[in-house]
């Protein structure tokens, strides 16, 4: 089951489901979030092009992303279209699904280890994590990150919250990209090594606020690592620039110089 999900799908709702089987005017296909129920895909919602065999499109046994287009519950009757879904419908719904079964996995583990139903837990936690991620999985996918801190910030209880950040970093691999570069620091002052370490520390911290994470390693004085890892490029880049620019701030407040160099 799906937990949290409605009996029914929405008029407009990609749906993941399984073709069972098919007909001259068009496919039956079991709902995958729904209990499995069945669903009509017309030969007319197949393709834009005529459709001469609709088994060259689906075949029995295959998985495949449709939008809802009617949905009459007391009826049990549910209309499927697959050619208004486009490339990156099918991508995005096909992520989404398989991270909220996912997330029913390890809920399914932190229940039995806290002596709970899946049900009772889910109905207990997503409310409070609502409050700030869009699923189960993205707060999951965070604790796995930054451990137990993440459930403890949203006011989890301290048993569950340790339960599901322990399982989270067990199951759930954290996929990142990294940047680097060297620092080149010197500060001159009586307190040089100190300021030196206070800088860098505050440039770690820096990396919380830009959701990255951010190492440094010394390599040697005066010559120090920094490696920047976030969810993307994009994001590894930007955070790295800002970091940077902020150890520059930093620095002109020091009596030293510094220098930085990608690598």
């Amino acid at each position: 089951m799906s937990f949290g999900r409605s009996e029914w799908p929405e008029n407009g709702e990609m749906v993941v489901a399984t073709v069972s089987r098919i007909e001259t005017y068009g496919a039956y296909v079991n709902l995958d979030e729904y209990e499995s129920k069945e669903a009509l895909l017309h030969i007319s919602e197949i393709s834009s092009r005529w459709v001469r065999n609709i088994r060259n499109h689906v075949k029995e046994g295959q998985k495949v992303v449709l939008q809802v287009l009617r949905v009459d519950a007391p009826k049990g009757q549910v209309d499927l279209s697959l050619r208004r879904v486009n490339r990156d419908d099918k991508r995005k719904k096909l992520e989404q699904w398989k991270k909220t079964r996912k997330a029913e996995t390890l809920l399914k583990q932190a229940a039995q280890t806290l002596m709970m139903t899946p049900e009772d837990l889910f109905n207990e936690i997503n409310p409070i994590i609502s409050t700030k991620y869009n699923s189960v999985y993205d707060a999951l996918e965070e604790a796995a990150k930054k451990g137990v801190l993440v459930f403890n910030e949203l006011g989890v209880k301290d048993k569950t919250a340790q339960v599901l950040a322990d399982i989270a970093k067990d199951k759930i691999v954290v996929k990142g990209v990294t940047v680097q570069g060297i620092f080149e620091a010197t500060a001159l002052s009586s307190q040089g090594v100190e300021d030196l370490r206070n800088a860098f520390m505050d440039v770690k911290t820096l990396g919380d606020e830009l959701e990255s994470s951010v190492n440094i390693y010394t390599l040697g004085a005066p010559k120090y690592r920094v490696e920047v890892t976030s969810d993307d490029y994009k994001k590894a880049e930007i955070a790295l620039d800002k970091l940077v620019k902020h150890a520059e701030k930093i620095w002109s407040g020091f009596e030293g110089n510094l220098t930085f160099k990608r690598t």
